[in-house]
């Protein structure tokens, strides 16, 4: 293995780990900016209320978004197992 094929198996790595947290992140940032604009406008300031409906938005991505994430892991997975395989 040389340089080239450790730095592509670092990017796959990276682009793998953006695909697989871009669901549940998404949905975060959706949530809260929607929940902080609703609080904004009726100035109701209470820290914990932006908690919950975070924590339901991101379960419910993973959950929706599963075989997208495990589609993403194998083939990221098979990539590296047939570097390694073909590298000895």
């Amino acid at each position: 293995m040389n340089e080239a094929d450790a730095l592509d198996m670092v990017q796959a790595a990276i682009w793998t780990v953006l695909a697989a947290s871009g669901p549940a992140v998404l949905a975060a940032m959706i949530v809260g900016v929607t929940v902080a604009l609703l609080q904004a406008l009726t100035q109701v300031q209470e820290i914990t209320l932006t908690f919950v409906p975070k924590i339901l938005a991101v379960l419910a991505a993973v959950a929706i978004s599963a075989p997208f994430i495990g589609s993403q892991m194998s083939i990221f997975t098979n990539m590296i197992f047939s570097r390694v395989q073909s590298g000895f």
